[in-house]
């Protein structure tokens, strides 16, 4: 078989994606190295990190690393900066992100690292939803539970609900809701579609105060972006953010930390029409055809069609999400 044939024939495994990890420098030690710990010798192997010498022992205090997934092939990031320690070399670093050196001397209950994790924690806890009690991850939140283990009972530098600036929450999807509100943009579901998975379906876009997880399809909503919906970016994610459908209220015990009532925000409903997994290639064979309801009810696993659809048909051509051009937020 040519060559010649097989670069014709043959397509890419992926198309037009931005990789996360694909591009970070190596953040890991060279070799196995031994560091002190507040005070105890750890050994790590090589490849770690600060954080993997203080994941080996109890530590004097408790260091939340939000970002950090413990998987080679996604992060370490470095973005939310709650895990900052003291070193005796380098002063204070984020222990997610600095390799073991033979020798290094760690303390976590260094005033200067304790202080960074604080401000930096709370300065998390001021830009996130916080409704905790009626939040899909309740109970199993990463940044609730720091929030616990730190004992914050009001970030000092307000809350979310004192500015009022709240993102729809994209409902659109029958598999996974999207509440940007509840992002601490960490990254993680980024790498997980593009460095694990390969669909190359989610990108951090904006700067500043607008950053926020969009689409590398530039679309709007979930529903209408490339997601094949394999749930890895909710499985990842630290905080409530993304949640699997089904999953979205099934947790409402009442729980210490955070809470106020409920989520505040418009939302960005689905149409009417029933969907299943979109792969790219179903999305093609859906954009062929458009405008024929009878394709579009064989596509969706309808069995029994008749004229009487017809109705639903019209209600989503005026849903403003699903018209041909594009609506606007609610």
């Amino acid at each position: 078989m040519s060559s010649e044939h097989d670069t014709e024939t043959v397509p890419p495994l992926t198309e037009h994606i931005a990789p996360g990890t694909a591009t970070d420098p190596p953040v890991g030690s060279d070799g196995a190295t031994t560091v002190t710990v507040d005070g105890t010798p750890v050994t790590v192997e090589a490849g770690a990190t600060l954080l993997d010498a203080l994941e080996a022992v109890e530590t004097d205090d408790e260091v939340p690393a939000l970002c950090h997934y413990d998987r080679e092939d996604i992060g370490p990031r470095s973005t939310c900066r709650t895990c900052m320690v003291e070193t005796d070399a380098h002063g204070v670093v984020p222990a997610c992100s600095t390799p073991a050196e033979e020798g290094l001397a760690v303390r976590t209950d260094a005033e200067r690292a304790s202080e960074a994790r604080d401000v930096n924690l709370d300065l998390v806890l001021s830009n996130h939803n916080l409704r905790c009690t009626t939040c899909g991850k309740n109970g199993r939140c990463e940044l609730q539970d720091a929030a616990i283990d730190e004992e914050v009972e009001e970030p000092r530098y307000g809350v979310l609900d004192d500015r009022g600036q709240y993102e729809p929450i994209d409902d659109s999807s029958s598999f996974i809701q999207i509440d940007r509100n509840k992002c601490i943009l960490c990254n993680r579901c980024v790498e997980a579609c593009n460095d694990v998975q390969v669909e190359g379906v989610l990108r951090v876009e904006g700067s500043g105060a607008d950053t926020r997880i969009g689409f590398q399809s530039d679309a709007e909503t979930m529903d209408d972006s490339t997601c094949v919906s394999c749930g890895h970016c909710a499985t990842v994610c630290p905080t409530g953010s993304l949640v699997e459908k089904g999953m979205t209220d099934a947790t409402t015990i009442q729980l210490p930390g955070f809470t106020q009532t409920n989520s505040v925000g418009a939302t960005t409903g689905a149409s009417d029409a029933p969907d299943a997994p979109m792969t790219p290639k179903k999305r093609e064979e859906r954009a062929t055809s458009d405008g024929d309801p009878t394709a579009a009810a064989e596509r969706a696993g309808v069995e029994d069609f008749d004229d009487e659809s017809d109705s639903a048909a019209d209600a989503e051509s005026s849903d403003p999400w699903t018209a041909d051009d594009g609506g606007s937020w609610p």
